[in-house]
């Protein structure tokens, strides 16, 4: 106990915030028994609106805008990172789901310097072969390549580096919070367009996107918005980690976020990862601390 006291508090919020997700996870897990991937990617985003809506109302915001087009794209790429995850976490091991998410600051590193003209050094570079290794022995293709849950596993870490990399550019022209309310907004509507074109085109293939909207009754209201009011404590203390310890230290801890999302993922019935897959696991972890390293 006193250790953990001595800790900085920094890395005590990210470990906070790392087990908050982990069970968030568990609740869109349980929910998506009852309810489409879509429909939990909806009601995580609409509490956020509610929360943030809130703040603005309390103390309005100030921001010079002008990039309404890259704050929509910062949504949009959000928005389909976090559908693809939760489709994941609804037919894969929770671990693995959350491992997916987590090489999206290799990818950062690769479209930041694609797009934002920011150097790679050597050790980023390495750290990106040795995460993409770990994604092999994760994914484990077969002779027909990768299954379609790698395939939305690898692009929940493409689209959420995608949505990071904009915010690099986004913090120059708005307030975080409007940042943060392009996501969970466009996370809002957009799901409810897909659900009144579900009703008229659906494809059991494209099932991850599309998806008949269900009022929840009973306990399934306990999954829900304990998805919504975990996922928003959660990046509170993410924000306030990051606020409080250098970037480097706190992306590294964020990773413990892998090791509470295997443990919550066999409370509900996961099984253990594994050797080649936990091989994997750790790859991506080293490369992901190589690369918040680097910085």
């Amino acid at each position: 106990m006193k250790r953990i006291k001595e800790l900085n508090n920094g890395i005590k919020y990210m470990l906070i915030a790392s087990l908050l997700f982990a069970v968030m996870g568990a609740f869109a897990k349980l929910a998506s028994e009852h309810m489409s991937s879509l429909e939990v990617v909806f009601f995580r985003n609409i509490f956020g609106v509610i929360f943030i809506g809130y703040a603005l109302y309390k103390s309005p915001m100030k921001s010079k805008g002008g990039k309404p087009f890259l704050l929509f794209f910062r949504g949009l790429m959000g928005f389909l990172a976090l559908l693809a995850y939760f489709y994941n976490i609804a037919n894969i091991p929770l671990g693995d789901a959350v491992t997916y998410s987590k090489t999206a600051p290799i990818f950062t590193a690769i479209f930041a310097w694609l797009f934002l003209n920011e150097k790679l050094s050597l050790s980023a570079w390495i750290a990106v072969f040795i995460g993409f290794c770990g994604i092999v022995l994760i994914a484990q293709p077969s002779g027909f390549g990768f299954s379609k849950y790698d395939i939305l596993g690898i692009f929940s870490g493409i689209g959420a580096a995608l949505a990071y990399t904009s915010i690099r550019e986004l913090k120059n022209y708005y307030d975080t919070r409007m940042i943060v309310l392009s996501f969970t907004f466009v996370g809002t509507i957009i799901p409810i367009l897909l659900f009144i074109i579900s009703k008229y085109f659906y494809i059991p293939e494209l099932d991850f996107i599309l998806g008949e909207f269900i009022i929840p009754s009973g306990v399934v209201w306990v999954y829900v918005v304990g998805l919504g009011v975990l996922g928003t404590f959660s990046q509170y203390f993410m924000t306030k980690a990051y606020g409080e310890t250098k970037a480097g230290i706190v992306g590294a801890v964020s990773y413990t976020n892998i090791v509470f999302a295997i443990f919550v993922g066999m409370l509900l019935g996961d099984a253990l990862p594994n050797f080649i897959t936990t091989c994997g696991i750790v790859l991506i972890v080293i490369a992901g601390i190589m690369v918040v390293k680097s910085k």
